[in-house]
């Protein structure tokens, strides 16, 4: 069994506590109680639950670290120290639509002396396939005990591709129709699943050579973007950069890959 650091089993335990209820709730999901939050935006019981959850097992372990949730918001801590990073419930439109497709992301960030912030360690659970996706900076991407690597193909017209379409009230669904008439034609299938944090890990496992997309929070992605990387993958923002956080913009595949639809996606964006 491969062995990972004591930060990571802190993450593990918070998740896997979370899950029983979340798994419960999806099974009842016709008796959960949903309010609005937003257009086309829903935010579950279920959501606040599993974040509570996960909110008191990861405090109790670092008392002195900030938060930033998606509920919740941000929470105050040690400007010194790492900050928890945390989407209790990726993919809450499929989960309260009965969908089986939804995870649990948590990652712990470090500040950097420039402002900004590295991503150190990486969690992406999925509660119904019991899939334990992670990474630690330095030591690789990892499915349970298993060693991950992004795809191998070179060829877009092999490649699958993931993204994330843009809804009532929530992206620029002109630049994604452009960049969809750039990338459709030259690949071997576009899918849409509804979470980003397990689209990455996909990516990190192979299982799509590549994705794009647009308009996402810092806890849907900041798990996944650690995970491509140490699986050997690359994450950019649409113009080859490094500033996916500030522009929100995520483009991830190997090196290959990466490099063509880097080309189509910047062309749509001429």
């Amino acid at each position: 069994m491969v062995s990972h650091s004591g930060l990571l089993t802190v993450m593990e335990r918070a998740a896997r506590k979370a899950a029983p209820r979340l798994r419960r709730d999806f099974n009842e999901v016709q008796q959960l109680q949903v309010s609005r939050k937003g257009p086309a935006d829903f935010v579950s019981m279920a959501d606040k639950r599993a974040e509570q959850t996960i909110y008191e097992e990861l405090s109790h372990a670092r008392p002195d670290w900030a938060f930033i949730m998606e509920e919740r918001g941000e929470i105050a801590g040690d400007p010194n120290k790492p900050r928890w990073v945390v989407d209790p419930l990726d993919g809450t439109t499929n989960f309260l639509h009965g969908i089986p497709h939804f995870a649990i992301s948590i990652a712990v960030e470090e500040p950097r002396p420039d402002g900004r912030w590295d991503t150190v360690s990486a969690l992406v659970y999925q509660p119904l396939t019991d899939e334990s996706f992670w990474a630690e900076r330095g030591r690789g991407a990892w499915l349970t005990d298993q060693r991950l690597r992004v795809s191998a193909r070179n060829d877009l017209s092999e490649s699958l591709i993931a993204t994330g379409i843009p809804f009532l009230g929530h992206g620029d669904f002109a630049q994604w129709t452009r960049i969809f008439g750039a990338v459709a034609p030259g690949v071997a299938g576009i899918r849409r699943l509804g979470s980003a944090a397990l689209d990455l890990a996909w990516v990190a496992a192979g299982r799509f050579d590549g994705y794009w997309e647009s308009s996402l929070s810092r806890w849907d992605v900041a798990a996944g973007i650690l995970l491509v990387k140490e699986a050997g993958g690359y994450v950019t923002d649409f113009r080859g950069g490094d500033k996916m956080m500030e522009r929100n913009e995520f483009l991830a595949a190997n090196d290959a890959l990466h490099n063509k639809l880097h080309k189509l996606v910047a062309g749509a964006l001429r």
